[in-house]
């Protein structure tokens, strides 16, 4: 009688992946990457684009198209459709433009036109991040300090206005 060799009879185990190393370094990675997002802090501006669209603008005879043309060493405020320059703020004598005359100027403006809620930035020259920042503030911030302007609601109650001109649209992003 013949016999079967042993060492086919036998069956190899079947070898398995350790896997415990691939999963601790995949965690360490993973709290790597939690760890680091918490230092990364992003700001944001927004700003809406201005819309293209085929229907036509409705009427409006006598818009106010606030537009700030913003230059090296000059910001000029102007308004209406063409625009006119309506005031100029040149830079003082420590190179910083004059933020506060800006934003008296716009609160009078907001008292003549408690609707509009737009301005256009047009800047030209060559700015910082920071006097961008400082002149999107002095558009859009009422400090507590500034006269309260009030304006009557959809049920004609007088609400506090919180914003100068919060929607701003910068022109000219592409050049």
């Amino acid at each position: 009688m013949l016999r079967v060799p042993t060492s086919r009879k036998r069956k190899k185990p079947e070898e398995k992946l350790n896997l415990v190393p691939i999963m601790d370094s995949v965690f360490i990675f993973i709290f790597f990457l939690l760890m680091s997002a918490s230092f990364l802090k992003i700001y944001e501006i927004g700003s809406p684009i201005p819309i293209v669209s085929d229907i036509p603008a409705p009427e409006n005879k006598n818009p106010l198209a606030l537009t700030l043309r913003i230059d090296d060493n000059l910001i000029t405020l102007g308004r209406g459709v063409p625009t006119q320059d309506f005031k100029k703020f040149q830079r003082m004598a420590d190179g910083q433009f004059n933020y506060q005359e800006l934003h008296t100027t716009l609160i009078d403006l907001k008292k003549q036109f408690l609707s509009e809620d737009t301005i256009i930035f047009e800047p030209v020259g060559d700015l910082t991040y920071e006097e961008i920042v400082k002149i999107m503030d002095a558009v859009r911030v009422l400090e507590k300090t500034d006269e309260a302007i009030f304006k009557p609601n959809k049920e004609g109650i007088d609400e506090k206005i919180k914003f100068l001109f919060d929607k701003i649209i910068f022109s000219n992003l592409m050049t």
